[in-house]
């Protein structure tokens, strides 16, 4: 193994540029152990290298150069496990906030395909093979409005009980589901286990037409008079499946089941 490091290869293995390591070395963080004193070249041990390492890994943590100074400084091994600790804490919390922020991006991009969809659709009927969906049903929530859309999972985490909220998981995908002419607004299930309130949706054939809240009544008649004249299908229950269009406002893509 190589003893001697120049600072363009110790900044290589720490996966810095060189003029990280030369701040480095200005503010006292990481100082190369040798130095050349005819030519003034600095050159890195393997333990200034593992150091360099240790501060990059200090600094993925978001820790400022000043309190990675102090890390650095302890010698109590309770101190460093204590550090540990809270440093695995800020790293979950970062992963959490990682994943709700692509929840919402995912969220946008469904939004948007589904918009596409919609608008290539236009109100025209058109057959569509879903998947299976586990859909639970709101204990009292009948039709989505600007504020239950807003916060709706919450509704649904609420219904369920804090003592069970890790059993469930939701899609950012609401709807209004209607059987025997009772209607009752949806999340889509991702995590689930037993509860009151829980449906399956078959996975096959859904003939599916774009509508805005005022053609909704008529598109689901329409949509059923189809699929039992053209299709044979007796359909014992209606999905209307929230679009979001804009900034505050939604439509719906009503879905028949074929079977």
């Amino acid at each position: 193994m190589k003893e001697l490091y120049t600072v363009g290869e110790a900044a290589k293995l720490a996966g810095v540029t060189s003029e990280t390591l030369r701040h480095y070395d200005r503010v006292g963080l990481v100082r190369p152990s040798r130095r050349d004193e005819w030519t003034g070249y600095r050159y890195y041990t393997e333990q200034d290298v593992v150091r360099l390492k240790t501060v990059r890994a200090l600094q993925q943590m978001d820790l400022p150069l000043r309190e990675i100074r102090r890390v650095l400084a302890y010698e109590s091994l309770e101190q460093i496990i204590a550090f540990l600790e809270e440093a695995e804490r800020r790293a979950d919390e970062k992963i959490a906030s990682l994943e709700y922020s692509k929840a919402k991006i995912q969220l946008a991009r469904r939004d948007y395909e589904t918009k596409l969809l919609a608008g290539e659709q236009g109100d025209e009927a058109a057959v569509r093979r879903l998947p299976e969906r586990v859909i639970l049903l709101s204990d009292k929530l009948e039709q989505p409005t600007l504020e239950n859309l807003w916060s709706y999972q919450r509704h649904f985490y609420a219904q369920l009980g804090s003592d069970r909220r890790e059993e469930f998981a939701f899609e950012d995908v609401a709807g209004v589901y209607t059987e025997n002419g009772v209607s009752r607004l949806f999340a889509v299930c991702t995590r689930h286990g037993e509860a009151e309130g829980l449906k399956t949706l078959p996975a096959g054939d859904y003939l599916c037409a774009a509508c805005t809240e005022e053609e909704r009544a008529d598109t689901e008649k329409r949509l059923r008079r189809m699929a039992e004249a053209e299709y044979r299908a007796a359909p014992s229950f209606t999905v209307e499946q929230v679009v979001i269009t804009a900034v505050l406002r939604w439509s719906y893509q009503v879905q028949i089941f074929l079977g």
